[in-house]
């Protein structure tokens, strides 16, 4: 069931604001009116109303979204325990009525097949009709309910809800005796024998299914393969927690559009950084963007990467995230490490799933595109580092730009470096890769020799050689810096 409270938070991102809620934001929400007469449940959507005063006077409706609306009004509303909402005047009524709409009705309880009102209850339902402690999990093995019966609850069990997840060494053993296998290809349920060793008493299992695509899983702790009746209580159970699962999807997916596309405008400087931080539920003057990507041939850990950052609902989450084309960024206040952020969600993650994430430094709201440049230029450092920081890696990308602008012109074909590449190419010396490690080395011999695997006599030697190639003047502090830059460019 949706409360006001969701719509609000949803709305927000269309530029809503709550004016007054007179019984709170607990309140329940069971349907939709676009002209009154409303009922004691609904949104009613002041569309094309003219007497705004009067329709709060008289509607039963739980809150009225409307465009302007007075002190005076606002005053007749508390009265009559009605919330009232102002839309933003740019928003268009069909856009609003399709959230709206979405939010509501999806999160309604269907006709057919009324069961309980979420997860956790239709878990506990199942553990009473079945006789088994019960974990609800998504098609990656997360934990999204359970039931609160834990009599005989084994260590797995316990495990696995602690964890959020069902441990590696299960998960690979199950994986060994083709109980995914099943999930994945069988709506039949499956009995999966006890493993003493990891404390695995048994379960009985079965796939949620929307047609051919796997939802989830439903699991009950038994001991013994199930008889005919609660197999079929089993199978009921999987088709009720299919039309949850549906329902929290659609619902789940319209909050992560609205999210990534408010985050999207902050990221390329678009937006009223400030309303629109505030409309996401983030406080501070300080934020960093976190941008990630993974491994070539990875293509689905993007998408589950961003359902993983997007997962929760509103203030239980430190961040906002954005899916654009391969990367997910994440803006997190100031007070949120990125690279904590970053490992933990990791930990929720496939464990055949690799990421990379570069970390953008702190910004002002109106700055938080050149965190997101920093972020973007992290994890185009070279290396195989898992996650990069802009603090610690500013040197390696302050080079890059360099190279990147000495390489946007037009290349001089004359000059001290280019006298050294033509004869190492004419010749089979190592001139220009010499002078390169002798200037890292800040002119020592011995350790520019370290770096390139010869005698420092042998540096010395060829540097002698380079004054009869073409002129160097390594006594002139401009000159040497000209010198790196232009053996930045490959």
């Amino acid at each position: 069931m949706v409360k006001l409270d969701r719509l609000i938070n949803v709305l927000g991102g269309y530029g809503a604001r709550l004016c007054t809620a007179p019984r709170g934001r607990d309140v329940e929400l069971r349907g939709v009116a676009l002209h009154d007469p409303a009922g004691a449940e609904e949104v009613l959507l002041a569309v094309g109303i003219d007497s705004i005063g009067a329709v709060l006077a008289e509607t039963p409706a739980a809150v009225v979204l409307l465009r302007e609306v007075d002190e005076q009004e606002l005053a007749v509303a508390r009265e009559r325990g009605v919330a009232v909402v102002r839309i933003d005047p740019d928003v268009s009524w069909g856009q609003l009525a399709a959230v709206v709409y979405g939010l509501v009705l999806e999160g309604r309880e269907t006709e057919a097949g009324r069961g309980p009102t979420d997860l956790f209850a239709l878990a506990d339902a199942l553990a009473a009709s079945v006789g088994g402690p019960v974990t609800i999990e998504d098609q990656h093995a997360g934990v999204l309910a359970y039931s609160s019966r834990q009599e005989s609850a084994d260590r797995a069990r316990l495990a696995t809800i602690l964890g959020r997840r069902v441990p590696a060494d299960i998960r690979a053993e199950l994986t060994a005796r083709g109980v995914y296998a099943h999930l994945a290809s069988s709506a039949e349920p499956l009995f999966a024998e006890p493993m003493p060793e990891q404390e695995f008493h048994g379960r009985a299992l079965i796939a949620v299914r929307a047609g051919r695509e796997l939802l989830g899983s439903i699991w009950v702790e038994v001991t013994e393969p199930l008889d005919e009746e609660r197999s079929a209580a089993l199978r009921a159970g999987a088709r009720t927690a299919s039309l949850h699962l549906l329902r929290a999807r659609a619902s789940a997916d319209l909050e992560r559009q609205i999210e990534s596309d408010l985050v999207i405008g902050l990221l390329e400087g678009q937006a009223d950084a400030p309303a629109v931080l505030s409309r996401l539920g983030l406080r501070g003057n300080g934020f960093r963007v976190v941008a990630m990507q993974a491994e070539e041939a990875q293509d689905a850990a993007v998408l589950i990467a961003f359902e993983r950052a997007t997962a929760g609902f509103g203030w239980a989450r430190p961040g906002r995230s954005a899916l654009f084309a391969n990367t997910v960024y994440t803006v997190l206040p100031d007070g949120e490490p990125g690279e904590r952020w970053f490992r933990g969600l990791l930990r929720n993650m496939p464990a055949d799933v690799r990421l990379r994430a570069g970390v953008g430094g702190v910004a002002e709201p109106l700055a938080l595109p050149l965190s997101r440049q920093e972020a973007d230029e992290c994890l185009a450092v070279d290396g195989d580092r898992e996650i990069v920081g802009y603090e610690q890696a500013w040197h390696e990308i302050l080079l890059r730009r360099v190279r990147n602008a000495a390489s946007s012109g037009r290349v001089p074909s004359r000059g001290p470096v280019w006298d050294l590449r033509r004869h190492d190419a004419d010749n089979g010396t190592r001139y220009a890769a010499t002078l390169r490690e002798w200037l890292r080395c800040q002119g020592d011999p011995g350790a520019a020799a370290n770096r390139l695997g010869v005698h420092a006599n042998t540096v010395r030697y060829r540097m002698r050689k380079m004054a009869e190639v073409t002129r160097l003047d390594l006594d002139d502090p401009d000159e040497r810096l000209a010198l790196i830059i232009a053996l930045l460019i490959d």
